[in-house]
């Protein structure tokens, strides 16, 4: 009696069902919002400066990987680690954002160049020296010749890109080439005064060693180096039979 009156009373009771323990790394079902918030806290705390340049190092994978038109602003943002509105708070548009990578790559070459083509006694052969050393740490040998690869082979299907790279790059550049010729002719440096006139003669072995390493690296490497100092040494020779 006594056990049949206890079923009785066990009975009456609603049956309580047991909650099965959360394993200690999984949070409450209520708290899975809070839990997930440090890491995009984290995000927002970058410094705006370190933001701005992982979305220039993920532009120039983005834009290399597939070329201007088919780079996604989705993906790069994605690969910067931070919100598409984000990168938008930094560049208004892909054409910004392509514009902006050029000159994060371009300005510390001009300013170093233009340094070294102010001393008005500087000799040519140095100032081509610097050019090739900058060129072979700066462009080939690192990823922004990806960047100077996609211009050449995208430049006449975009136009925009190739007036700005013409604007902020060559014409830039080319001036303080000429400059820095025409007082190496004065000087009897120069065999005669084409540099001076075609101080595009300067990027012809730098764009050259950029195809080539795209194209033959694997089959036939270029040795830079060598062939940069034969170029200078070439540019500076004067005629056989001359005086010296």
């Amino acid at each position: 009696m006594v056990g049949d009156r206890h079923q009785g009373a066990n009975a009456s009771r609603p049956v309580r069902k047991r909650r099965r323990a959360l394993p200690a790394s999984t949070p409450a079902p209520g708290k899975r919002a809070k839990a997930a918030a440090p890491a995009a806290g984290g995000a927002r705390k970058r410094h705006p400066a370190a933001r701005r340049q992982a979305i220039l190092d993920a532009a120039l994978t983005g834009f290399a990987g597939h070329g201007f038109e088919a780079a996604r602003l989705d993906d790069i943002a994605a690969r910067a680690g931070v919100a598409k509105g984000t990168l938008y708070l930094h560049f208004k548009d892909k054409q910004a954002l392509f514009e902006a990578l050029i000159r994060s790559a371009v300005d510390p070459i001009v300013e170093r160049l233009a340094a070294v083509t102010a001393v008005p006694d500087v000799p040519l052969a140095q100032v081509l020296e610097v050019l090739s050393s900058i060129f072979q740490t700066e462009i080939l040998g690192t990823d922004r010749k990806l960047l100077l690869r996609l211009i050449i082979a995208e430049g006449p299907r975009f136009p925009a890109i190739a007036e700005f790279h013409y604007r902020n790059v060559v014409a830039r550049i080319l001036p303080l080439v000429r400059r820095v010729a025409e007082r190496a002719a004065q000087r009897g440096e120069l065999p005669n005064d084409a540099l001076a006139r075609f101080p595009q003669l300067v990027a012809g072995p730098l764009l050259l060693a950029v195809i080539w390493d795209g194209m033959f690296a694997k089959i036939d490497p270029l040795d830079v180096p060598a062939f940069m100092r034969a170029y200078r040494e070439l540019i500076t020779a004067s005629p056989k039979g001359s005086a010296s």
